[in-house]
């Protein structure tokens, strides 16, 4: 028993000391439509991941230029240079993947409908809706980077598009800051 957690501990504490990528996952839901006739529930996976960002800076040198004159005397004064770089900082980008089920307890011709709204971090927004007009439960996911809020409104329509019975946005996932 000992042996197997302490390689469990060396397993999760080197990939963040070796600063590659940090991995997390969170459940969510149940979430269920106004009439409890549309149900989802699923996990969100965010996986952390650092990269060198090359840039240029500018530094002012102070340099001593030499020159002869006419008569062959040596002169020298400071000089102010301006000289550019090449530096680097360490930067973050977080990748998330999102997993659901939706289930469908409605009448034939209705559908359950999920409504994914993503706030990145630069302040857009996404959206992303998925339906299930069968009986059977319905698997779905979806990708992005660097979000700064994932929230789901479950609803009931038909299959254009959702209608009624909104559950209002829940959170999915908030990014740590």
């Amino acid at each position: 028993m000992l042996g197997f957690t302490a390689a469990a501990v060396a397993a999760v504490v080197t990939p963040a000391a070796a600063g590659a990528s940090t991995a997390s996952q969170a459940g969510w839901g149940p979430y269920f439509s106004a009439d409890h006739k549309a149900a989802a529930r699923g996990h969100v996976s965010v996986d952390r991941q650092r990269y060198r960002h090359w840039y240029w800076k500018t530094d002012f040198v102070r340099d001593r230029v030499c020159f002869k004159d006419h008569k062959g005397d040596r002169h020298c004064k400071w000089v102010v240079k301006k000289v550019k770089k090449k530096a680097w900082e360490w930067r973050y980008e977080e990748f998330f993947t999102v997993h659901s089920t939706l289930v469908n307890k409605g009448n034939r011709g209705e559908c359950a409908w999920e409504t994914f709204k993503v706030v990145h971090e630069n302040g857009s927004t996404a959206f992303r809706s998925f339906a299930n007009c069968g009986r059977h439960p319905r698997h779905f996911s979806f990708s992005g980077k660097n979000a700064a809020h994932i929230s789901v409104d479950v609803s009931k329509g038909d299959h254009s598009g959702p209608t009624a019975f909104h559950s209002g946005w829940r959170p999915v996932h908030h990014a740590a800051v």
